[in-house]
């Protein structure tokens, strides 16, 4: 049997759909699973034993019209018997169609349902505290096999040699492992999704004030300036604990730091959920536009905590949806001030 997951977005939405694949894997023992990404996000599924080939939707498929014809005829030529399709964009609804796969699964959309011969409608309010981006994704394989038992938390596998170079990175950097050490998500992905820089500096004077903690820093090269201007902003005494210059070189690089950390703090997005994989502590700070109830999976009181606006102010929300707040994204977060998120942190910070 020969079975094709497609997931062609971001690192945190790949991660979250190979609990797809690790479920097939688990239903089906002997069957092929291959997995449809971005290249860009291949890090985060290194070394997981539940599939069997990474498919690269490479960028030239989006520029040239032939190049993704002649994919879509190697999609047609492997001859997969299950197709699953966590995207549900057009991109995706044309490989679904090209397989020729006996099963089709997708999430139903009234204008896409004829690609599909099963579909299921997203949920938008969570049974568990898995979330519901991640239970949306394992109701796809429910529709075949409802009575099976579901793993539902993603996880990645960083190698023995990963785990002992980050380590060293920490030792060469005069990092003491014996003290608390925190990976920052100091940015987001976009300016709508980043805590405002002074705030942010306040955030990290208090960590440093309570736990005399080593600070790290995740961010780009081509964020340098952005994750300068918050370090400049944070007390001289926070500056001496922070490691600006440690710049992880790659994602599983990244993820050898993070491994070594009492925990990760910072904004939401890919990062947060790759720690959360590796079973790190979080606490996340929200972007005011964001569903908090899509991502906040396994959601406690003691090691993985995140905070929202809409926790604290409420009535700025209503009914809206988030297309309608992401145009106030930036109003809003000046009303999302630290005195809000402190009180929470200082918990976690006590136990992690």
């Amino acid at each position: 049997m020969k079975i094709l997951v497609i997931q062609q977005k971001m690192i945190g939405d790949v991660l979250a759909t190979s609990i797809i694949c690790n479920n097939l894997k688990k239903i089906y023992p002997n069957a092929q699973i291959d997995y449809l990404v971005y290249p860009f996000t291949i890090p985060v599924i290194e070394n997981n034993t539940s599939i069997d080939n990474v498919i690269v939707f490479k960028n030239d498929y989006r520029k040239s019209k032939k190049a993704f014809y002649l994919f879509l005829k190697s999609i047609k030529k492997s001859k997969y018997d299950l197709v699953i399709d966590a995207y549900g964009k057009l991109e995706s609804n044309l490989v679904v169609a090209f397989s020729g796969a006996k099963t089709k699964i997708g999430f139903f959309k009234s204008y896409t349902q004829f690609f599909y011969t099963k579909t299921v409608k997203e949920i938008s309010k969570s049974s568990t505290n898995a979330g519901t981006a991640i239970e949306n994704r394992l109701n796809l394989v429910k529709i075949i096999a409802p009575d099976f038992e579901f793993d539902n938390k993603p996880k990645i596998t960083l190698t023995p040699s990963e785990i002992e170079n980050g380590n060293q990175i920490l030792i060469k950097n005069n990092i003491s492992l014996d003290n608390k050490i925190y990976m920052i998500g100091v940015l987001g992905s976009g300016k709508n999704k980043t805590y405002p820089s002074a705030f942010m500096a306040q955030i990290l004077d208090f960590i440093v004030e309570k736990t005399d903690g080593t600070l790290l820093f995740n961010y780009m090269e081509n964020q340098k300036i952005e994750a300068k201007t918050i370090f400049d902003l944070c007390k001289p005494t926070t500056q001496n604990n922070i490691k600006i210059d440690i710049i992880p070189g790659n994602i599983r690089e990244f993820l050898s730091l993070t491994c070594n950390c009492n925990a990760l703090i910072g904004n939401e997005g890919g990062a947060v959920n790759m720690a959360k994989a590796l079973s790190i502590p979080t606490f996340t700070i929200f972007s005011t536009w964001i569903i908090k109830e899509a991502w906040n999976s396994f959601e406690n009181e003691t090691n993985t905590i995140s905070v929202h606006l809409k926790d604290f102010k409420s009535e700025y929300y209503g009914n809206k949806t988030a297309k309608e707040m992401k145009k106030q994204a930036l109003d809003l977060y000046e009303k999302f001030t630290p005195n809000l998120i402190i009180p929470q942190l200082e918990n976690f910070l006590k136990i992690n």
